[in-house]
């Protein structure tokens, strides 16, 4: 059923081209299927890829709980497609290595991102501070976690 399953995304996505699969898993008598969109994600996305995959079984799924929905803002980052999305956006990078960075994504690359920042230091000579930026290229696979910052501009 699973490879079923991986084939529909397949074909659905290459109808919509604007969403992708974030991650899918089948469970006891449970699909749960996260997708996201390079505009978001509309609750008509989601029926559009739940209806898609009932139209191809007859009673098969009467037994499965099906569940499409979104990524969401804060669930994090998993596909190279997410980090596309969120070019230019703060966000938390945990490394496997347990360093935290907190940045703003400024690079994309196929085997890695860059997250830039601004730091207060002290001045090298003299007394005060400068602001320096500082940048971090980190490795896909290096990556333990990764989730936005959602700012509110306050009024």
């Amino acid at each position: 059923m699973k490879e079923i399953l991986e084939s529909l995304f397949e074909e659905f996505f290459k109808e919509n081209k604007s969403l992708f699969l974030v991650d899918f898993s089948m469970e006891a008598f449970k699909i749960d299927i996260k997708i996201d969109g390079d505009k978001g994600v509309k609750i008509s996305d989601c029926i559009a890829l739940s209806k898609h995959i009932k139209n191809h079984f007859e009673s098969e799924l009467d037994d499965y709980n099906l569940n499409v929905s979104s990524a969401g803002l804060l669930a994090p980052l998993k596909t190279h497609r997410q980090f596309l999305k969120n070019f230019k956006r703060k966000m938390k990078v945990k490394s496997k290595a347990g360093a935290d960075y907190v940045g703003n994504l400024v690079n994309v690359g196929e085997e890695d991102i860059t997250l830039e920042w601004s730091s207060r230091e002290p001045k090298p000579v003299g007394k005060g501070k400068i602001t320096v930026v500082k940048n971090k290229l980190i490795a896909f696979d290096q990556i333990e976690k990764a989730n936005l910052i959602v700012e509110f501009n306050k009024l």
